[in-house]
Order: structure tokens, then C-alpha cells, then sequence
């Protein structure tokens, strides 16, 4: 089991920034994957970021020059960097943790972040 503590979301203006970060309760020998997701309200949970323990990322299109996902891997921890924020970024932000060797797929409670216009 790995448990995820997510922290940072809030509310902000448009143009603002916010710092979301997600702790896991361990790690793994194997390389794994930590990313935030998001839900609006009435939409799907997309992927905004990942980042594998090795470096490697993945970011969508429509955050990319304005969010930047880092983690620490000696703390299980990963962070994102949210700038340049506007109104439909506004949802919950889910951390996410896999595994894929071990069959891991967690989940954190989510977070809200809501930017005002």
C-alpha cells in the first residue's frame, strides 16, 4: 500500500501561481511514475504531469510552458509548479503514484484549485 498526502491547492487569480505536493508513504526498488491528474466539474481526470524516479516527464499540451513537475526521490515527494494560471485550470488535482512491475496504481484524495477571472 502507498498512501498519498497531497498539499497546496487554494484559490488564486488568473495570472497567479500555486505550488501543489504530493508525499508517498514509501518508495520503490523499481522505477516508478508520479504525476498529478485533474477533474473539472462534468469532465474526465486528465493527465497535467508525470515524472518517473529516473527523470523522465510527461506533460500535456495544455499546461506546458506554464506548469513544471519535479519530484525528490529520497522523499517520495512530487511537486508542481502551476504559473501563469487561468480559469480552466480550475479542479481537483489528483496525485498518482504506479508501479507498473508491481501492478501499483494510487491515488490521492485530490486537492482543489480554483483560479477567479
Amino acid at each position: 500500500q502507498v498512501q498519498l498526502v497531497e498539499s497546496g491547492g487554494g484559490l488564486v487569480q488568473a495570472g497567479g501561481s500555486l505550488r501543489l505536493s504530493c508525499a508517498a508513504s514509501r518508495g520503490t526498488a523499481r522505477d516508478n511514475t508520479m504525476g498529478w491528474y485533474r477533474q473539472a466539474p462534468g469532465k474526465q481526470r486528465d493527465l497535467v504531469a508525470s515524472m518517473t524516479s529516473g527523470g523522465s516527464t510527461n506533460v500535456a499540451d495544455s499546461v506546458k510552458g506554464r506548469f513544471t513537475i519535479s519530484r525528490e526521490n529520497a522523499k517520495n515527494t512530487v511537486y508542481l509548479q502551476m504559473n501563469s494560471l487561468k480559469p480552466e485550470d480550475t479542479a481537483v488535482y489528483y496525485c498518482n503514484f504506479q508501479q507498473a512491475y508491481y501492478g501499483m496504481n494510487y491515488w490521492g484524495k485530490g486537492t482543489l484549485v480554483t483560479v477567479s477571472s
